[in-house]
């Protein structure tokens, strides 16, 4: 299977090109990288492959990889549909119209979009479904991650699906129950809201907590992240995944079975 990975320089576009390299299965015909890249033309160790921010190379790949931000992932994704590749996607901080371009886009080409590729972190989400399926009434809901200072957005993509999923479960949509912040005097607790609170410092990877806040008792489902490996694996699994797929638009629960 031919790879591309966009944001080959970064944190988590190296670390999937290191794994990927390993396995004798894939290959990787691209590297691509901003066109402000100061390691544009650098050659990756272990490969022949130079980074370039050449988005025509896309046309030797059957899958992107994509872990960057939203205007890099939606002008890929236009070459992405131009050359008929397959589009695995991590970035998060979408503004609306943009997760509509990706809809759109999926009609013609697969597409795995998750704001979180490890495995564990799905994992995670489905004990928050069960939790809050059972966990409906008489407590309060307060999502807190912590990641590391040059993330961009907040909160980030896992923590918003975390809210998703529980104001599913309650049946609702997470705009009409999101506390995004809090400061000053705010008044006591609105009962059936599910609060957010962010932490950005140093080079966390990664840490995401559900509270469930009940009277006499407090439930807690956390996972934390000690490297990038978990994401990068299921990144990797999830291109597997997209193989002789010819469109839709999937996620890791789709991936994973779950």
């Amino acid at each position: 299977m031919r790879l591309a990975v966009s944001g080959s320089s970064g944190r988590m576009g190296s670390s999937i090109i290191k794994t990927l390299l390993k396995n004798p299965d894939l290959q990787l015909v691209t590297a691509l990288d901003s066109s402000s890249s100061k390691y544009l033309g650098q050659k990756i160790e272990g490969s022949n492959i130079s980074l370039t921010d050449d988005l025509d190379s896309l046309k030797n790949a059957d899958c992107l990889i994509d872990f960057t931000r939203p205007e890099g992932t939606i002008k890929n994704l236009s070459y992405c549909l131009k050359y008929n590749v397959n589009m695995v996607i991590g970035t998060t901080g979408f503004s609306e119209d943009e997760l509509n371009l990706i809809e759109q886009a999926s009609k013609n080409i697969a597409i795995i979009h998750a704001s979180n590729t490890s495995i564990g972190v799905n994992a995670t989400l489905k004990l928050i479904e069960l939790a809050s399926k059972i966990l409906k009434s008489g407590y309060d809901v307060e999502i807190f991650e912590a990641h590391h200072s040059e993330k961009v957005d907040s909160p980030s993509g896992t923590s918003i699906t975390m809210g998703e999923t529980i104001a599913k479960a309650w049946g609702v949509s997470l705009p009409e129950v999101a506390t995004w912040a809090r400061h000053g005097h705010t008044g006591p607790r609105k009962p059936g809201t599910i609060g957010f609170s962010v932490m950005r410092g140093g080079d966390i990877v990664g840490d995401h907590s559900v509270y469930f806040c009940g009277h006499g008792e407090r439930i807690e489902i956390t996972h934390r992240s000690n490297s990038r490996e978990n994401y990068v694996n299921g990144a990797i699994q999830a291109a597997i995944f997209l193989k002789n797929k010819k469109n839709g638009k999937f996620t890791m629960n789709d991936v994973l079975s779950l």
